[in-house]
């Protein structure tokens, strides 16, 4: 059974390394591409700028055609009057409308749609954003677990050296039984350790290819993550704060909205074409024309009570806007402090490990010469593990906050 606990880090190791590699990009790119929400905002995009052709071609001149016709039979003087429907009409019109309005007018209603489609796009690029720190941040964690299983895999491998000589000795008498059995549960603990880091890889890998809408069950090798701290835009420029920029154009449009819809309104219109009660039916062709005029007088001051209400939304709008600018700046700074305070966490560490590194590799010597206390040799593989542990640990961490840092790089 023993052989059997040997040779599975190997297995492991070996079908990982004949696995399919994917980077950080590669998942990136797949759960854009497969975003339902992306595709939904794109196409709200696109339905916004046929909203403004459509509001383009309604402002050219209406042209309708309509026929009628109608008979309304006297029969023995019985029937309706025929002053009143003539008995008898056809007619066949071309009609033609178009709407007055002021230049300026026409403009704001074209500004309310291409606000809208400005907003939507906004709205994209931020869902962007939300969507590549979520498949960053997992794809580190997934990371993370992949390399704690690694080096589970090579703790396992020096433990098995050491009990193989551990075993010798033991079997010289050098060694109590004792000692060997001590040694073997600290063993058969990394091999349970080892077996629980491989589920919590195969749970979170699975995890990132949920996020990535990748229906696909197999592991593949992860490359180590290349992230570098971005540069962040001013926030007058970043994508987060366009947000306010557009409520506020937004707003100001809509007064200027109200204001126009209390202005005069006026149509002109034309027709041509036959309309005839048949008396003399050859003399029916022709034409009309003319023109109506809406002036508002009197509404019951609902045009101040608009305006009031959109001067209520502005405050509103600058309440967020500050509220969300000390937020943003207090989490910039925030961030950047726990990196600092990380790097020089690492570097701690890393001469920690070092320390224990050397302190493993002088045990194995004396452990040749039975000069060694087999607790001795637990304690500093235990110490070895922890800060190895940490170390890991450290990397992901210090990864996971940059990642949290370049969301706010647009």
């Amino acid at each position: 059974m023993k052989w059997f606990y040997c040779i599975l880090p190997f297995i492991f190791f070996c079908s990982a390394s004949l696995a399919q590699t994917y980077s950080l990009d590669h998942y990136i790119e797949l759960a854009q591409k497969n975003s339902p929400l992306l595709k939904d905002l794109k196409n709200q995009i696109s339905s916004a700028r046929i909203d403004s052709m459509r509001l383009r071609a309604g402002l050219r001149p209406q042209v309708t055609g309509t026929g009628a016709g109608a008979f309304a039979p006297v029969i023995n003087g019985y029937g309706y009057a025929g002053a009143v429907t003539n008995i008898q009409t056809l007619s066949a019109l071309v009609g033609v409308n178009q709407q007055v309005i002021g230049r300026n007018y026409r403009n704001s209603q074209l500004a309310a749609i291409a606000l809208q489609q400005d907003s939507l796009v906004n709205a994209s690029q931020l869902s962007v954003q939300d969507l590549k720190k979520a498949v960053i941040g997992q794809y580190i964690t997934a990371y993370g677990d992949q390399q704690q299983v690694k080096f589970n895999e090579e703790i396992i491998d020096l433990l098995n050296q050491e009990e193989k000589a551990l075993k010798k000795l033991t079997q010289n008498n050098v060694y109590r039984q004792s000692d060997y059995l001590a040694f073997l549960v600290t063993l058969k603990q990394q091999q349970i350790q080892l077996m629980q880091a491989r589920i919590q890889y195969k749970t979170d890998f699975a995890t990132l290819n949920y996020l990535s809408g990748i229906a696909d069950t197999s592991m593949v090798e992860l490359t180590e993550p290349k992230i570098d701290i971005a540069v962040l835009p001013d926030v007058s420029n970043s994508i987060f704060f366009r947000k306010f920029k557009l409520d506020s154009l937004r707003l100001a449009n809509s007064n200027s909205l109200i204001d126009y819809s209390y202005k005069p309104k006026g149509n002109i219109f034309a027709d041509g074409g036959y309309n005839t009660d048949f008396v003399q039916p050859a003399k029916n062709f022709g034409t009309s024309f003319g023109f109506n005029v809406t002036v508002p007088l009197y509404d019951g001051g609902q045009r101040k009570m608009q305006h009031k209400k959109i001067q209520l939304q502005e405050e509103t709008r600058q309440y967020y806007k500050f509220f969300y600018t000390a937020q943003y700046q207090q989490q910039i700074a925030q961030l950047k402090q726990q990196i600092n305070e990380t790097d020089k966490l690492f570097e701690q560490i890393n001469e920690q490990v070092k320390f224990d590194e050397t302190l493993i590799k002088v045990d194995t010597q004396l452990l040749q010469t039975g000069d060694l206390k087999i607790a001795d040799l637990i304690l500093a593989i235990n110490n070895y593990l922890a800060v190895r542990n940490l170390k890991t640990q450290t990397i992901i961490n210090k990864l996971q906050l940059i990642n949290q840092l370049n969301y706010w790089n647009r």
